[in-house]
Parts: structure tokens; sequence; C-alpha cells
């Protein structure tokens, strides 16, 4: 569905993507994962088009250069870590500018589909009891789930997401990260996107590239990728055994409760 080949971004002499390469197949949730400076976000901010690069990326063959930016936002869904808004709008509001990479302009009014995208949006995410409510009055999980909404409503096939729980709450993550697996089991539809807790992408990733200072140490199916022979050389330590360590405590403390 989308692929990237030789991607390479930089800032004055320093290559922040340097020749990574990518292909996202219809069904996978695809992690881009490593530490940071890694050059995650700025590989997702290329997909986007959102900052210069060499290199090119297709959607189904064609490059996305030579989209138009509605024909973009019909199969691109971008859903960045920082979102906020400065004025008083509604959830619903919010929502339905989703829908504007289908209408003829600016102004014109939302169709009876559009009304029924941000439906099923809201209904979702949780939000339908919120929708008449004020983005400010929100806590950070509710705004995410809006923003979320905003990118069903928009109905890709495709969702890019920078840290899509960031910040949050383990409740919230969890929310979330459900809330896209749950869209990704439709038919035609695939994820990519950049998680640093290397245990959520383990549990909803099917696939993953690995990046270190800007190159792709090792992409594929995620049990290949995150090995710990790949993991150590990347983040300078014994990965599995710190996980490891950390799980053991609460396994430890199950284990008192229970005694």
């Amino acid at each position: 569905m989308l692929s990237g080949e030789n991607i390479t971004v930089r800032y004055g002499e320093r290559a922040v993507v340097d020749g990574v390469s990518f292909h996202l197949q219809e069904g996978q949730w695809l992690m881009l994962a490593g530490p940071n400076g890694a050059g995650k976000s700025t590989l997702i901010e290329a997909i986007a088009q959102g900052v210069p690069y060499t290199g090119v990326i297709r959607w189904q063959g064609e490059n996305l250069r030579a989209m138009k930016p509605q024909q973009l936002a019909r199969r691109i869904g971008v859903l960045s870590q920082r979102n906020g808004v400065g004025y008083a709008y509604t959830v619903e509001e919010v929502v339905g500018l989703g829908r504007y990479a289908y209408r003829g302009g600016f102004l014109s009014g939302r169709r009876g589909e559009d009304h029924d995208r941000v439906d099923q949006a809201l209904a979702m995410t949780g939000l339908l009891g919120l929708r008449r409510a004020s983005m400010l009055t929100l806590s950070g999980g509710e705004m995410q789930r809006a923003f979320l909404a905003q990118v069903f409503a928009q109905d890709p096939q495709v969702l890019i997401l920078d840290e899509p729980a960031n910040h949050l709450d383990l409740n919230y993550q969890q929310q979330i990260f459900s809330l896209i697996q749950a869209w990704l089991r439709q038919p035609g539809r695939a994820v990519l996107s950049v998680v640093h807790d290397l245990s959520l992408a383990r549990r909803y990733g099917t696939h993953a590239v690995l990046m270190h200072r800007g190159r792709s140490v090792a992409q594929g199916p995620i049990d290949g990728v995150m090995t710990p022979e790949h993991l150590n050389g990347v983040y300078g330590m014994d990965v599995a055994a710190w996980l490891g360590e950390l799980l053991g405590q609460w396994q430890g403390d199950k284990k008192g409760h229970c005694s």
C-alpha cells in the first residue's frame, strides 16, 4: 500500500534520515522503533510530505509528490504527538474537520455521508456523550481520542501515527492502542507508527523498522526485528534483561500478595 525507497532528510550537512526504505502492506501495523534521535519522527514527517526529502515514497506505485493534498488525505491520515486547540471548538466540530478532504471547498456544507462518518468516529472512540463539549474542557486522554476520531472520520486507508499515546496515563494508552487495533481489523487498512515503548511495539506491531542514527538497522516481522542482538546494539545495553527486571518487580509483588 505504501512504500519508501532510499528516503533521506538532511538538516544542513546532517542526514537525520539516511537512506531508509520500507514497505507497508494491507493488514500490517509497522512500528518505527529506536532510541531518541534515530530519525523516526522525521521519517513520519517525510511520509506526510511535511519536510523536504530525497528518495521516493509511493502510494500503490504512485509517487506521493504527484498527488494533490486532497487526494493524499483520502488515503493517508496522520496523527501527530502534539495536538491542541486554542479556541472553544466542540468535540464534534474538531472531528468534523476530518471530512474536509471530501468537500468541494472550505465553505461547502456537510453531506449526509459526512455526518455518518463523524457519528461513527465519535461512537468508535466513545465520545458520543461529549460531542458538544468544548475541547478546552477535556482531559489529555479525551483530547487525544478526539483527534484520533478526527482521523477516523477522514476515512483513510493508512494511519500514520507519531507516538499516539505519548504522555498519557496507562488506561488511556490501552484505550488508544485498542481503538487503533480495532480500526486495523477492517479490510484494506494498515498502520505505521512511531513508538518508544518497546513493550507496546511488541504487543501491537506485526512488523517493525528498527532505526539508529538515521538508518535502518533491521526490518521485517516484529519477532525478527525485536531480537536481543538488534536491540542491544542499538540501545547499548541488555534490553531484554532490563525489561525482564522491571517485569520481575511486578511478578514478585503479585506473589507477595498471593502468599
